[in-house]
């Protein structure tokens, strides 16, 4: 597991069981988008290690290009809290948040983004530098159940083709 954060001092987390148990409810989320014929991509936002909200790409579902699955768990972890920012909380994302993405999780000033695959074609790190577009404060993660996360993307893939 690679990890990267932002100059700014924070505390040093560790890739732990409560990961891989939260990255295996995204790629349960992943799989009913996967079900349901969408990219499969899945998220769940936890606080304290609870999970708050969850989401799954729903792009073709709601012809939607901005229903990616962490837009969705956002939106309803704001719902949840009532409130637009999400500091005490932690995304795990099965694939690298792409640019859009990466942009709305800048803006809710979340503590803890952890995602699974890389995304080397879409993902926020093939268009910017890895480090600068996440909140300062926000803490990355990558690598979590990776082979798990890329083998449901790459099965997507290659069944549509």
């Amino acid at each position: 597991m690679s990890r990267f954060h932002s100059p700014l001092p924070a505390i040093n987390y560790l890739c732990s069981m409560t990961d891989e148990h939260f990255m295996q409810q995204a790629l349960k989320e992943a799989q009913q988008a996967y079900n349901e014929g969408e990219v499969p991509v899945g998220a769940v936002i936890t606080i304290n290690n609870k999970i708050i909200a969850r989401g799954y790409n729903q792009v073709e579902k709601l012809n939607d290009c901005t229903a990616h699955a962490e837009i969705i768990a956002l939106t309803s972890a704001f719902n949840f809290l009532g409130n637009k920012y999400l500091p005490d909380a932690t995304l795990y994302v099965t694939i690298e948040p792409c640019l859009m993405c990466t942009g709305a999780l800048y803006w809710s000033k979340i503590a803890r983004i952890v995602w699974g695959a890389a995304d080397e074609k879409n993902g926020h790190k093939h268009i910017t530098d890895p480090h600068w577009p996440f909140h300062p404060k926000t803490i990355i993660e990558n690598g979590v159940l990776k082979d798990q996360c890329a083998a449901l993307i790459k099965n997507f893939f290659r069944e549509k083709r």
